[in-house]
């Protein structure tokens, strides 16, 4: 053997290791030879040598290509089309799929053209491996992409898509297209108090309650979540010819879960954009937003919260700069709560707030009460009523500055919990008790 042998033996073999073929063919004769295949091509029963090489290549092609890649791969293997290629290019590369004992694979066919232009070296290789991997990193683009564009908690399009959806808006607003849309702002009152007073799981539970009925109401149209508590819906099709009526029903729903304490209140605002007027997606948007934080501010000050009444005995009703001095010293005392109810009374004016999960808890109606003893002593049992009233009184009379007792309360639905409430006495500057507060905890 000599060197040349050597030599050839050593690429061919280097060739065998990529390769699933490879095959030398005379493109004046048409003859050619295949130095190898693989297990993968067996079944073909493939010859070593033969005449009439693109002939032959036609028919194998016709019996082992998928039916819709057969079309371009006999194009490409056309013997003038493929030598006028590879006179330029002095490669071609085709990619298809062949289908080899039922089962689909892809694979790479190039053809290369040798230096002496009178022969062609063809390789065939298997990719369906490099293929699947492939697809699935394809697909895990397109699934990273898509969760990219989604909102974790509520599983509704996110900032991100609501930023992208405004961007098409804006272009086609500034091409002067005819568009119709309308914008719907909407804001959940009081998270943060609540994910203070009941912590963020129940924040959560919230939000995902919100958006049901955001989403539950527009359902033609896209929900967005673009904040902690702000979502927006982007008005288009039935929503859009139907929008009065459906702020309405959002509203309506909203001031009823207030009054009845049974779910999130939400403030909302809408506008609609003027073609010709509006020169942006922004100016419909902020239009929105304003009129829902005028919707959020009837709905803090409005009838809903005037319907707190003064009982009966109470003589001067608190003013609304106590009232928010009891409110900051509440969210003070929140930061300490954990797991447990937190109050604070306004001695003063008879005037208490309570945590959000006692009032939902125990059914009482509102975390703003006036004379909250007489309400929670119907929650007392009987039996430990004379503790809690001597706890009581010795705290307010300065003999104990933490006092704890532990006694059993009636819930909403009738079962008695045991509590353990710690209290104490803030006094004014005269030393007299100003304020009466504290948590209790669940036992």
């Amino acid at each position: 053997m000599n060197i040349d042998q050597v030599a050839f033996g050593q690429v061919a073999t280097t060739l065998a290791k990529h390769y699933d073929s490879m095959y030398y063919v005379d493109i004046e004769s048409d003859n050619f030879i295949e130095f190898f295949h693989s297990q993968m091509l067996s079944d073909l029963k493939l010859p070593e040598q033969g005449t009439d090489f693109f002939a032959f290549l036609t028919e194998r092609a016709k019996q082992i290509v998928h039916p819709d890649d057969l079309s371009f791969v006999l194009e490409l293997i056309n013997k003038e089309k493929l030598l006028k290629k590879l006179s330029l290019s002095r490669s071609s590369l085709i990619v298809c799929r062949f289908i080899l004992d039922g089962k689909i694979m892809h694979i790479c066919h190039i053809c290369m053209m040798c230096d002496d232009n009178k022969h062609i070296l063809g390789c065939i290789r298997n990719i369906e491996e490099e293929y699947q991997e492939r697809e699935k990193q394809e697909q895990l683009m397109k699934s990273t992409e898509r969760l990219a564009r989604l909102d974790e908690l509520t599983g509704i399009k996110n900032k991100n898509a609501y930023t992208e959806h405004v961007s098409v808006i804006d272009d086609m607003i500034g091409r002067g297209d005819e568009i119709q849309f309308g914008v719907v702002m909407c804001d959940i009152n009081d998270l943060k108090r609540i994910n203070d007073s009941r912590g963020h799981s129940f924040g959560d539970e919230v939000i995902q309650r919100a958006c049901r009925i955001i989403c539950g109401i527009y359902k033609t149209s896209t929900v967005y979540r673009i904040g902690g508590d702000e979502f927006v819906v982007i008005l288009v099709g039935e929503d859009y010819e139907t929008r009065a009526q459906l702020l309405e029903r959002l509203k309506e729903e909203s001031e009823t879960n207030g009054r009845l304490r049974s779910g999130p209140v939400i403030a909302c605002g809408m506008a609609v954009y003027h073609q010709g007027v509006d020169m942006s997606f922004n100016e419909v948007f902020e239009r929105a937003d304003g009129r829902m934080y005028d919707n959020k501010e009837r709905l803090k000050n409005g009838p809903l919260v005037k319907s707190i009444k003064k009982p009966e005995g109470v003589n001067v009703l608190i003013p609304d700069e106590r009232r928010q001095i009891l409110d900051k010293l509440f969210g003070a005392l929140i930061t300490t709560a954990g797991d447990g109810y937190i109050f604070l009374t306004d001695l003063k004016y008879d005037y208490s707030r309570w945590s959000l999960s006692l009032i939902n808890d125990f059914g009482i109606k509102s975390e703003y009460m006036y004379h909250v003893e007489k309400i929670w002593q119907d929650h007392i049992h009987p039996d430990d009523m004379d503790r809690y009233l001597e706890a009581v009184d010795a705290v307010l009379t300065g003999n104990a500055v933490l006092y704890s007792i532990s006694y059993r309360a009636r819930k909403a639905d009738g079962t008695y919990v045991i509590l353990k409430p710690r209290g104490f006495v803030l006094n004014d500057q005269n030393g007299h008790p100003e304020y009466f507060g504290g948590i209790i905890i669940p036992q």
